[in-house]
C-alpha cells in the first residue's frame, strides 16, 4: 500500500461550503487554508472531534428571561476555536451555561455560529455534585496545584475520583455517538480528560486520538503525590500522541512512566509502549492567530472600550496586566514589583499606572477568594501609599471583558506584565505582541513560562524576586523607543509565522505519521 492510498484524497466532512471551495495553488495558500488542507488530504473519511471542559461559548438567561450568549475567557478556547472553525466537526464540551440546553438538540448538540455553522457544538450534561467533584475538586483542587508547583498544596478526596472518572465517562459516551460507527480522529485537551483516551480506546482501536495536555507536567517525585497517578498515566497511554508545550514537560512525563508502569519507554524514540500500544509525546508550542489578534486591536479604539480607564491614563505609561485571577499567574507578586518600582524610582510616580485586569474564577473554591481579598488589599495598599488626587497608581479591573475589548487594552499599553509562576505557554505575553503589531513595547514575561522559550526578546524574570524584577523592568521602560520596537517587530515576524495554525498543522502532521506507522507498517498498537 503506498503512502497516498493510505491516506485518501477527500477530507473531513467541513463546514457547509467549505469543502466545496476549490483548492488554492500551494503557493497561494495561507497558514489557515494550509492547515485545512492537510486534514483534507492526510485523514481521508475521519470525522473530527475535538473535547474540552470549556466551551466556545455559553448560553445563558438574562433579566427578564432574555437568551444571552457569553464567550468565557480562555486560553485554550481561544486557540481552538479558529482551528475547529477552519476544520469543521464537532466541538464536545461541559455545558455550563444556565440555558445551554434551552437551544440544542435532543442530543444536547447546536450547529455554531447559528448564522452559518461552521461546526457542531455537543454540550455535556454533569449533575451538580459530579461537576464540583470534577472540576472544582479533582480537577482544580488537586491536579492544578500538582502540576504547577505553586506551593499551595494539592487536595485529594476519593469522592472527587469518582467523580472524575463518572465525568470522563459521560464525555466518552458523548464522543462515541458523535461518531457512530464512522471512523474519527479524537483531538483531547487538557488535565481534566486523563482517562478518557483509554476509555475511547478500549471502545473504539480503530480511532486516532490525540491528547493536548495545556499546563505543565510535574518531575516524577510531585507526580507520586496524586494517590491515583498509575491510573491518570494508563489514561493517557491510551492516546496515539500526546502533546506538551515544551520538551521539558515531555520529558518529565516519560520519565514519570518510566518509574510508575510496566510500560517500555524509549526516550531516544520519544515514546512509550504499554500493552502492546505506542503512545508518542511530542512538543507543540500553542499559538494564536497573530494576524486576526493585530486586525481586532486596531479596530476597536480604546477611548470607547476603555472610556474610564482611558480619562485616569490620558498622557501617562500604561502598564498592563491581564490574567484569570488565579494563584498560579504571581498577580501579588507583580503588584509587589510595581510598589518596589514607585518606591526605588521615584520618577515613575505620577507617570505610570498599572491596568490590572483580573477576571474571577473558581470563586467557589477557597483558595481562589483569599487570593481576590489579598489582591484587593495589595491594590488599596499601593494606592493609599502613592495616590495623590489626580493619580491613581493601580486601576483594578475585577470582572471579565469580551476579547476586542481586551484586544484594545493590549493595544494602548506601553509594556505589558507576565509574571506567572508556572505556566505551561501563556498566550497573554503572544496577544500582546500581537496587539502592539507597528508599536514600541515592553514585554516583562516570567521565565517559568513556555512562552519564554519563544520570545526571546522580552525583558525576563523571576516573579518570586520582586526586588530583582522591579529593577528589571525599570530597566526595560528606559529603553530608545527604537530598541522597544525593535524587539517587538521581531516577537511579532515569529508569532506570524508559528501562528495557531502552524501548531495545528504540526500536531496533525504528527498524529498522521504515528496513523501510518501503527497502520501500514504493523507498528505496536495495530
Amino acid at each position: 500500500m503506498s503512502r497516498s492510498e493510505h491516506i485518501g484524497t477527500n477530507g473531513l466532512p467541513l463546514a457547509p461550503g467549505l469543502g466545496d471551495v476549490p483548492a488554492a495553488p500551494a503557493k497561494a495558500l495561507g497558514s489557515r487554508e494550509r492547515l485545512v488542507e492537510l486534514i483534507r488530504e492526510r485523514f481521508a473519511g475521519r470525522r473530527l472531534v475535538v473535547v474540552s471542559n470549556r466551551a466556545p461559548v455559553l448560553h445563558v438567561r438574562g433579566e427578564g428571561g432574555r437568551l444571552a450568549t457569553l464567550q468565557p475567557a480562555s486560553g485554550l478556547t481561544t486557540a481552538m476555536l479558529p482551528i475547529v472553525e477552519a476544520c469543521g466537526g464537532t466541538w464536545v464540551a461541559h455545558g455550563g451555561g444556565t440555558a445551554d440546553f434551552d437551544v440544542t438538540d435532543a442530543r444536547g448538540g447546536l450547529g455554531w455560529p447559528p448564522e452559518r455553522p461552521a461546526f457542531r457544538l455537543r454540550r455535556v450534561r454533569l449533575a451538580p455534585d459530579v461537576e464540583r467533584g470534577y472540576y472544582y475538586g479533582l480537577a482544580n483542587e488537586a491536579l492544578w496545584p500538582l502540576c504547577h508547583v505553586a506551593y499551595v498544596p494539592p487536595v485529594f478526596r476519593h469522592r472527587d475520583w469518582a467523580h472524575y472518572r463518572e465525568a470522563n465517562r459521560a464525555f466518552a459516551d458523548a464522543v462515541l455517538d458523535e461518531l457512530g460507527d464512522g471512523p474519527g480522529v479524537v483531538f483531547v485537551n487538557d488535565y481534566h480528560f486523563a482517562l478518557l483516551p483509554r476509555m475511547l480506546r478500549r471502545a473504539r482501536p480503530d480511532l486516532l486520538v490525540a491528547h493536548f495536555w495545556h499546563i505543565p507536567w510535574p518531575n516524577r517525585q510531585v507526580w507520586g503525590l496524586l494517590p491515583w497517578a498509575e491510573e491518570f498515566l494508563d489514561g493517557l497511554l491510551g492516546s496515539d500522541l500526546l502533546g506538551f508545550h515544551v520538551q521539558g514537560h515531555c520529558g518529565h512525563f516519560l520519565d514519570t512512566v518510566d518509574r510508575a508502569l510496566e510500560a517500555r519507554v524509549e526516550h531516544e524514540y520519544h515514546r512509550a509502549t504499554r500493552g502492546g500500544h505506542a503512545t508518542f509525546v511530542r512538543p507543540f508550542p500553542i499559538s494564536i492567530d497573530a494576524r486576526a489578534f493585530t486586525a481586532l486591536a486596531r479596530a476597536r479604539p480604546f477611548e470607547a472600550a476603555f472610556p474610564g480607564v482611558a480619562a485616569r491614563t490620558d498622557g501617562r505609561l500604561v502598564l498592563l496586566g491581564v490574567d484569570r485571577l488565579d494563584y498560579t499567574k504571581g498577580i501579588p507578586h507583580r503588584l509587589q514589583m510595581f510598589e518596589t518600582l514607585l518606591e526605588r524610582h521615584p520618577d515613575f510616580r505620577g507617570r505610570a499606572t498599572l491596568v490590572q485586569v483580573g477576571a474571577p474564577t473558581r470563586s467557589v473554591l477557597p483558595r481562589y477568594a483569599a487570593l481576590a481579598r489579598e489582591v484587593a488589599a495589595l491594590v488599596a495598599g499601593i494606592n493609599t501609599r502613592f495616590g495623590t488626587p489626580g493619580w491613581r497608581p493601580v486601576l483594578y479591573l475585577d470582572e471579565h471583558h469580551d476579547r476586542d475589548a481586551l484586544a484594545a487594552l493590549y493595544r494602548r499599553a506601553d509594556a505589558c506584565l507576565v509574571t506567572s509562576l508556572h505556566d505551561g505557554m501563556n498566550l497573554v505575553a503572544k496577544e500582546y505582541v500581537a496587539a502592539r503589531a507597528g508599536l514600541p513595547g515592553t514585554l516583562l514575561l516570567s521565565k517559568f513560562t513556555g512562552a519564554a522559550r519563544e520570545l526571546l526578546e522580552a525583558s525576563l524574570i523571576n516573579p518570586y524576586d520582586v526586588e530583582g524584577s522591579a529593577e528589571v523592568l525599570a530597566a526595560a521602560l528606559r529603553l530608545p523607543d527604537a530598541a522597544r520596537a525593535e524587539g517587538m517587530r521581531r516577537m511579532l515576524s515569529r508569532l506570524e509565522r508559528h501562528d495557531v495554525y502552524n501548531w495545528a498543522r504540526r500536531l496533525f502532521r504528527s498524529l498522521d505519521e504515528v496513523a501510518w506507522r501503527r497502520e501500514a507498517l504493523g507498528f505496536p498498537g495495530t
